[in-house]
């Protein structure tokens, strides 16, 4: 790991820093990288720390192990049930410290590297971008034990591939692998395992060349469209965005094109 980095065996959440790319990594793998209230925590802090830091730019949560997540860890709700507490407790932002985060404006990629089970799955919906290893499964199988997905999955889901086709997989809890997932339009790109890292990290670097308040401004433009009743709407307040008046201000897009007319790369500011 790189200078500013860390490393909690407590929580079983690692961050490290590379430049403008930070990376989140689950590491609990011999629970296939269950989540434990510690690591919701982990998981908060780390997010905030991307949220924050201005020179970090784009945020990869990946795991370690043959699985990206199980969800939630049955075992450690069920005793914390059995002494009358709150079998999960979540952080501010909700489940995995971001399911509920929606000012940040900076892109997310999840690395998929194994199964992506339950609340697994919804972390990997909550990103901006899914890279999946070839062969790797996503299910939200919670109503096969009498559960309901409630860490965002099914509405993050019907946004991302259609009513019909969320509820067919939120109702069966079936499992549906990267190819479907690829072709249901929930995954991004699919790699060789072997090719993940290095796949995830191309990605990564490609965006950091992007113009980082225009970026955000982009961003909000996708998240919010579909808050309004149309799409004459939504183009007639895009104007009425915080990081689209960010970008206005920036002075991003006369540098943008003055750098490619001169044949240089940009210079962008801190954000």
């Amino acid at each position: 790991m790189t200078g500013g980095d860390s490393a909690d065996s407590a929580c079983h959440v690692l961050v490290s820093a590379d430049g403008p790319i930070l990376t989140i990594r689950l590491n609990r793998p011999e629970k296939l990288n269950a989540l434990t209230p510690e690591m919701h925590q982990g998981l908060q802090t780390a997010f905030d720390r991307f949220a924050t830091e201005p020179t970090l730019r784009v945020a990869i949560l990946a795991a370690t192990g043959r699985a990206f997540s199980a969800g939630s860890d049955i075992k450690i709700a069920a005793e914390r049930r059995a002494r009358g507490e709150n079998p999960l407790v979540l952080p501010k932002s909700g489940y995995g410290g971001i399911v509920e985060r929606f000012d940040l404006d900076k892109p997310i990629i999840a690395a998929v590297n194994g199964d992506a089970l339950g609340g697994g799955f919804e972390l990997a919906l909550a990103c901006d971008l899914i890279v999946a290893a070839q062969g790797v499964a996503f299910a939200l199988p919670e109503v096969k034990q009498g559960l309901v997905a409630i860490g965002g999955g099914p509405h993050r889901l019907v946004r991302a591939i259609g009513t019909t086709r969320a509820m067919d997989i939120t109702l069966t809890g079936r499992r549906v692998d990267a190819a479907e997932g690829l072709s249901l339009g929930f995954v991004n790109r699919i790699v060789p395992a072997e090719q993940l890292d290095a796949a995830c990290r191309e990605l990564a670097e490609a965006l950091v060349q992007c113009g980082p308040k225009a970026q955000a401004a982009a961003k909000q433009l996708v998240d919010k469209t579909l808050d309004h009743a149309s799409l004459q709407e939504a183009i007639a307040r895009q104007e009425d965005l915080p990081a689209m008046k960010t970008w206005r201000d920036s002075g991003e897009g006369r540098e943008g094109t003055k750098a490619f007319a001169e044949k240089r790369p940009p210079q962008w500011t801190a954000r």
